[in-house]
């Protein structure tokens, strides 16, 4: 019997993978597979399964999005059991709501599997949680780039006092920083940028807002990444700032 999952394969570690998506991996047909997966999730493939590249990477040429919804249905139709494969979450910036829709106004049914989103699973990885009783009582989630539906509010957004987390801004991280000085925010707010999060190849900077574009520049570091900014970044900092001493001492 044909089925149909949508599944998150995490930040990019494969033992951050939930094993609720390993099992539903392993009883798919066919895997439609974006860049952002790290290849080593595919060891809970089935071996006999076809497995299909789809792209899907900010910043690159990839599928377009009609293309890989006709791809689905047309396995599923065809009898096949079809595993929609994403980096991070399917529902945080991983247009697994239209393509849910999409399969839903087919009349076809489909399991949504969590993963853990790059949002959370970055700043982690260098020591900052997202919320924080002393510096953020939530947490904003927000993509640097739009899909024809304008810029976000980042006047509103510095209003809240929320943590920010960026995904996508690379790119266009100093009209972000530009544009969030100008709405106020103060220029020597905490920031950080993590590239590769939780993988062997994971860098990261810190600065404050002002500078923020420049110390990013100069690590060289690039997409896929994961920008925070807001005063819990300053728990990073002052981690880096006692490992500095401590190497000092030494």
């Amino acid at each position: 019997m044909s089925r149909a999952w949508l599944i998150g394969a995490g930040p990019g570690d494969v033992e951050l993978m939930t094993l609720k998506a390993t099992r539903a991996l392993a009883q798919a047909d066919v895997v439609l597979v974006d860049d952002l997966v790290n290849p080593e999730v595919l060891q809970f493939a089935r071996a006999d399964a076809l497995v299909v590249h789809v792209g899907k990477r900010g910043g690159h040429p990839s599928t377009p999005q009609a293309e890989i919804v006709a791809q689905m249905l047309e396995h599923v139709r065809a009898g096949r059991s079809v595993a929609r494969l994403k980096g991070g979450d399917p529902f945080v910036f991983g247009r697994g709501g239209e393509e849910q829709q999409a399969l839903h106004a087919a009349g076809i049914e489909v399991e949504v599997v969590n993963g853990i989103t790059a949002g959370i699973a970055a700043p982690a990885a260098i020591g900052i949680p997202v919320t924080h009783r002393d510096h953020a009582q939530g947490v904003v989630f927000v993509t640097g780039h739009s899909a024809g539906s304008g810029e976000p509010d980042w006047r509103a957004l510095v209003a809240t006092r929320m943590t920010l987390v960026i995904y996508m801004g690379m790119r266009r991280l100093n009209d972000i920083a530009g544009t969030l000085l100008a709405a106020g925010m103060a220029a020597d707010t905490p920031c950080a940028a993590i590239e590769s999060a939780t993988r062997p190849g994971q860098r990261h900077a810190l600065a404050q807002l002002g500078g923020l574009a420049d110390a990013v520049a100069r690590a060289g570091l690039g997409s896929p990444a994961i920008v925070v900014i807001g005063g819990v970044a300053s728990l990073a900092l002052a981690r880096a700032a006692a490992n500095a001493d401590a190497a000092g001492a030494r």
